[in-house]
């Protein structure tokens, strides 16, 4: 099956906190690619990488990087496809503050949707509510997940002896 998500990243290092992003991709089914791509390092590779991805099947991008973080929006400024930044907490970073603010300001025209600092796994959970638009089976695994969270949340009011009641709303 051909890939729906790209997951780029802009180093090696940042593949711990984008790891989080392919077991969440696999419970949906959703297949994707997963490379490494740097806006600074390999910049002729992110221009490819970028103008041909829409042509090569992909239709979401989940684009991670730490410091200046030019990757997401360098791609969003390449391709028609949608980007969602992961903005990393690099060990040269302000906490990830940097990354965060780099990703979330892109100028008028140049749309990425930001994550919070490491959150991987919600960029995988975006990526797929994108895709669900257009696919029905997808949009229901969606509607099961979020209502299995539901579960999990109230769980401790229907377990016994727990400490919580549980109260009608």
């Amino acid at each position: 099956m051909k890939p729906l998500v790209g997951i780029v990243m802009g180093s090696v290092s940042d593949a711990d906190i984008m790891d989080a992003a392919k077991p969440v991709l696999e419970e949906f089914g959703v297949p994707y690619e997963y490379t490494i791509v740097s806006a600074h390092r390999t910049p002729d590779r992110l221009w490819t990488y970028g103008k041909t991805a829409a042509a090569r099947g992909l239709k979401v991008l989940i684009a991670a990087a730490g410091g200046a973080a030019h990757l997401p929006g360098m791609l969003a400024s390449l391709t028609p496809l949608p980007v969602i930044g992961v903005p990393i907490r690099s060990s040269q970073s302000l906490g990830g503050l940097d990354s965060l603010l780099s990703i979330v300001q892109m100028p008028k025209g140049i749309p990425v949707a930001t994550v919070a600092v490491d959150n991987a796994t919600n960029a995988a959970l975006l990526a797929v509510r994108i895709l669900a638009c257009q696919d029905e089976g997808l949009l229901r695994r969606m509607e099961t997940y979020q209502e299995r969270l539901r579960m999990e949340a109230l769980r401790p009011l229907t377990e016994e002896g727990g400490r919580f009641h549980a109260v009608l709303l």
